[in-house]
């Protein structure tokens, strides 16, 4: 279908955007090919792109990290 779907996310403070496209793009692949859906798959990067702003310097999300945002 062709309906707009609405991924809810989180203001953060934001250090720097070094890598933040190229970790959404990682993190959406990394949940499609492990069988989510693409709105858990979106879900998944918007948090690891969070969480990778928070960081200087180009950084990635830790597995702890992204399990927490998810609790």
């Amino acid at each position: 279908n062709n309906l707009a779907t609405y991924v809810q996310t989180a203001a953060r403070e934001v250090y720097d955007v070094t890598g933040a496209g190229d970790t959404v793009i990682a993190a959406l692949a990394a949940g499609l090919a492990a069988g989510a859906t693409l709105i858990e798959s979106a879900a998944l990067a918007n948090q690891a792109a969070g969480i990778v702003v928070g960081k200087v310097g180009t950084a990635t999300a830790s597995d702890d990290e992204l399990r927490a945002a998810f609790n």
